[in-house]
């Protein structure tokens, strides 16, 4: 288990000038931003596929035409609206001149000579909320160890965790849990692939027989297991039983199957585990899972806290003797 998770989060750097991107990279690097380039063909392809992104760095003269960077916003915007884009213009970093049918598509924008003034909007934008890191380190530990109970001979590996604006969903089989405490409110997510899932089970790395497999209640409630023991453990780690005010309020999640879409009707960027379960060497079974929080409701970290159980405590519960 590593023990230095930065929280990162992906950006996709759509950009025209090559002498531009050195700064770029250094700006990332700094700021705790992975950089993705992509050739201007593939730009749709990547944002319809599954990759998770924080925002967007694009050029005003994208694709070398004058207006070729906020007909790409535009383009963007249409699909991916959750998605901040930060417009690198040559000379002017305000949006003031640029049409308001155009302006609606971008968050805002910057030059290449100033562009450290944009740290304060990637923090505004992206890394608006600030996680605890002993939660980050504790989410991975706890989620890690569920994994490892439920498939026989397999090793579990954990990404870097990252943040993301996208609503996107992975795969077809997808947990949604609720998290309520004094400090947090909002869901846990658990997503994977159908098929991948199958795999594991027919090379009988899981607790139900490679037979049980095809019946696709079964696939569902293999993920549904982990989900209930990594919720168990955070519940128990993490969560306080103080009074909650008995009004609470909720929104309405919107789940869009044809665009893998869902909304939990709020801005709030979520935090993001990818978890990969295989076999060892190159070769054999590979099942990757991603694991979502997002705090729609409320959110306080100032107020988080891990609950430490002491011996004393493990005696009175009787689970503890004293010889």
């Amino acid at each position: 288990m590593r023990e230095d998770f930065d929280l990162v989060s992906k950006v996709l750097v759509l950009e025209s000038d090559p002498s531009c991107l050195e700064a770029i990279k250094a700006f990332c690097d700094a700021n705790h931003l992975v950089g993705l380039k992509v050739q201007p063909d593939n730009v749709m392809a990547v944002l319809r596929s599954n990759v998770d992104l924080g925002g967007i760095l694009l050029s005003e003269d994208y694709d070398g035409r004058a207006q070729g960077g906020l007909q790409m916003a535009n383009r963007i915007h249409a699909i991916r609206a959750e998605l901040p884009i930060f417009l690198r213009r040559p000379q002017h970093a305000t949006l003031d001149d640029i049409a308001a049918s155009d302006r609606q598509s971008l968050s805002a924008a910057y030059t290449l000579a100033g562009i450290n003034k944009l740290q304060p909007v990637i923090g505004e934008y992206i890394f608006s909320l600030a996680y605890p890191n002993v939660l980050v380190r504790g989410i991975a530990e706890i989620t890690q160890a569920a994994l490892e109970s439920q498939f026989k001979g397999l090793v579990v590996d954990v990404a870097a965790p990252y943040i993301v604006r996208d609503r996107l969903i992975y795969g077809e089989i997808f947990t949604l849990i609720p998290i309520e405490s004094s400090w947090c409110r909002g869901y846990m997510m658990l997503q994977t692939e159908e098929l991948a899932l199958l795999e594991l089970v027919k090379a009988e790395r899981t607790h139900i027989s490679a037979e049980e497999g095809f019946d696709f209640r079964n696939l569902n409630g293999v993920l549904g297991e982990i989900t209930n023991l990594v919720w168990g453990a955070f519940k128990n780690r993490y969560l306080s039983d103080a009074a909650r005010s008995a009004h609470l309020s909720q929104v309405p999640i919107v789940i869009n199957h044809l665009h893998r879409y869902i909304s939990f009707g709020s801005d709030n960027p979520q935090l993001c585990f990818k978890y990969t379960v295989a076999e060892p060497g190159e070769h054999g079974c590979r099942l990757e899972l991603y694991q979502k929080f997002v705090f729609n409701l409320s959110w306080a970290p100032e107020d988080f806290t891990e609950n430490l159980t002491s011996v004393q405590d493990l005696v009175e519960s009787g689970e503890l003797d004293l010889f």
